[in-house]
């Protein structure tokens, strides 16, 4: 039986090297069928792979492909930068049951030819999931700090990043012995790694490894937004 990822096409790898150079819609007209075939094609089969491992490790995360890949097109509806197109493409894993794509803690990965991107965490919680996450830390703030610190999360995926407030939020004590983790917004893992292992059976091997290593943080961080929306962790 087949498994694993062979690796982007050199041709798919080179378009997304030529997009950061020609972005504009009459470039990527006249190639749309080189990222249908050597970019989309393969991200679509890459995640085919990786929700294969998902159902060892996190089968709640396991997600149909056309909607886990990033429409590489941008909204610059709110932004100063116009061009029209992102330069890398990327899959998002979110929790099946999440009432928000981004309110619960997921897995993502991108791909471009800078680098390619992996990590995990919850990056947009609106404040009913947050209180929730730091009434959940203010009791349990050792377990996270212990997963965050183990040998192979450090060794894969450094040390736990997010935006932070200057100061603990009302209703949690200014000298709390998790005050550092309450005064987070986001709680994230992430890292990048080199771009030459798109083209390469290691892309599979290097992102399954990672995703795998922050399993337990993911788990952690979804722990008290399962319980509060009333669902059953198993």
């Amino acid at each position: 039986m087949k498994t694993g990822f062979p690796g982007f096409p050199p041709e798919g790898f080179a378009f997304l090297k030529a997009l950061k150079k020609n972005n504009n819609r009459e470039w990527f007209q006249a190639r749309k069928s080189v990222f249908e075939e050597k970019v989309k094609g393969p991200m679509l089969d890459l995640v085919d792979a990786i929700n294969k491992e998902l159902m060892r490790f996190a089968p709640e995360h396991v997600t149909d492909p056309a909607k886990a890949i990033y429409r590489i097109y941008r909204d610059t509806r709110f932004s100063n930068d116009k061009t029209p197109y992102k330069t890398h493409i990327a899959a998002n894993f979110p929790r099946r049951d999440a009432a928000c794509k981004h309110g619960a803690g997921g897995y993502y990965f991108h791909v471009s030819a800078e680098s390619v991107a992996v990590g995990g965490g919850i990056y947009m919680p609106q404040p009913p999931e947050l209180l929730a996450i730091r009434t959940h830390l203010a009791e349990h703030g050792g377990e996270l700090m212990k997963i965050v610190k183990r040998k192979e999360v450090r060794s894969l995926l450094g040390e736990m990043q997010g935006s932070r407030l200057s100061r603990v939020p009302k209703g949690f004590a200014a000298d709390h012995p998790f005050a550092e983790l309450l005064r987070l917004k986001q709680y994230l893992l992430y890292v990048e790694l080199d771009a030459g292992i798109a083209t390469t059976p290691a892309l599979f091997t290097e992102l399954v490894k990672r995703l795998k290593a922050m399993s337990p943080f993911i788990e952690f961080l979804n722990g008290p937004l399962i319980t509060k929306s009333g669902d059953d962790p198993d």
